[in-house]
């Protein structure tokens, strides 16, 4: 049975953090923003006459992708340099869009796009990918950057691990069906926005050809560590074992052959909508975090550097699998015990820690026929 809706009780990092800790997030969009500008050098000038629409899908606080959207604005105004633009942000509707507003409005750390260029509309929707954002047939463009992986609801606690890298047996089925209907699901939202001609340009978290995921690229494994300290302190009775349990991210990463599937089997529903895989590649973003201590050799900076951005998403995720029986106060002092332990971990032995970052690079066009 499912546990938790996608989007009771997770949540980035607000008030503009996610952007500031995340920067290897930036770098993966910076990464994939050349597929973004030559899926808009593929779409015909007939179909953006009339406006050029670009979505931004689990878009946190729009901070790590402010330099994609500026040069795809700037690729679409070189070609129909009069057409309006919107750039749509979707998220849960618990993400900070007090933060989203203020990066895009150049309010926060981040330099904006919005003042170098008219006619360019900002959008908000607190619609997430699992449902319809955008009216049939309006959208150009769909992005997506280290997202997907987040499943629409945790169909079951992981016994044994806090992810499904770890899960086995009849646990580790559940999730991987839950990712394969959802998967579909979001594919299928999309189809029905795209134009015909439009594309998509999806990075998602996956395993690449030889089995390394997110934080698992040698050396230390992250979601191992993650579970060695909370499995800690269920041994320590700091927390209980429902509470060891409850702490299950709803998370799945794909193989490209998953990934792949519903866009080249002729039976998929994907298939049928006019979906089709146009190119998949798997590529590794270093840790910049670990890839500064190569550089400066300061164990202690490096750990203080490096928890913030592994909170940033699933600080609320450890925070709700605590019992609601205890005091708010209580959970708290966990959570902070929990990362203090990570962090003076990584300092007092900081050889290989990182957050290496593997994603599925996919870009998908709606025929036109």
């Amino acid at each position: 049975m499912a546990t938790r809706g996608h989007s009771e009780g997770i949540t980035m990092s607000g008030g503009g953090l996610y952007s500031v800790a995340t920067i290897g997030a930036k770098h993966v969009i910076d990464a994939a923003t050349p597929m973004v500008l030559e899926a808009i050098a593929g779409l015909s000038l007939e179909s953006i006459a009339d406006g050029f629409t670009l979505s931004d899908m689990g878009t946190a606080d729009a901070g790590t992708s402010l330099t994609m959207v500026g040069s795809a604005i700037d690729a679409v105004r070189t070609r129909a340099p009069q057409v309006p633009i919107s750039i749509v942000y979707s998220d849960q509707p618990r993400n900070d869009f007090n933060a989203l507003i203020a990066n895009v409005y150049g309010l926060g750390p981040c330099e904006t796009y919005l003042g170098q260029n008219d006619g360019v509309y900002p959008l908000v929707s607190g619609t997430t990918f699992y449902q319809q954002i955008l009216p049939d047939g309006t959208l150009d463009v769909g992005f997506s950057a280290t997202a997907m992986h987040w499943l629409s609801c945790k169909v079951c606690n992981i016994p044994n691990h806090v992810q499904a890298v770890g899960a086995e047996g009849a646990a580790l089925e559940k999730f991987r069906a839950q990712a394969a209907r959802d998967w579909r699901q979001i594919l299928l939202h999309r189809a029905a926005e795209l134009k015909p001609g439009g594309k998509l340009v999806l990075i998602n978290f996956g395993y690449d050809e030889q089995g390394r995921y997110l934080g698992n690229t040698g050396g230390v494994n992250m979601f191992d560590r993650f579970d060695q300290i909370w499995r800690s302190f269920l041994e320590r009775d700091r927390i209980t074992r429902a509470e060891y349990e409850n702490m299950t991210l709803p998370q799945y990463y794909n193989t490209r052959e998953e990934f792949s599937a519903p866009l080249i089997n002729p039976d998929e529903a994907v298939y049928q909508a006019g979906l089709r895989l146009d190119h998949i590649e798997t590529r590794i973003v270093k840790c910049p975090f670990a890839e500064a201590f190569a550089e400066h050799g300061d164990a202690a900076g490096f750990a203080e550097a490096y928890i913030p951005t592994i909170r940033s998403w699933n600080e609320s995720i450890f925070f709700n699998a605590l019992s609601d029986q205890r005091s708010v106060e209580q959970r708290q002092q966990i959570i902070e015990d929990y990362y203090a332990t990570y962090r003076d971990m990584v300092r007092d032995s900081p050889a290989g820690h990182g957050m290496d970052y593997v994603h599925a690079y996919m870009v998908i066009s709606k025929i036109t026929g």
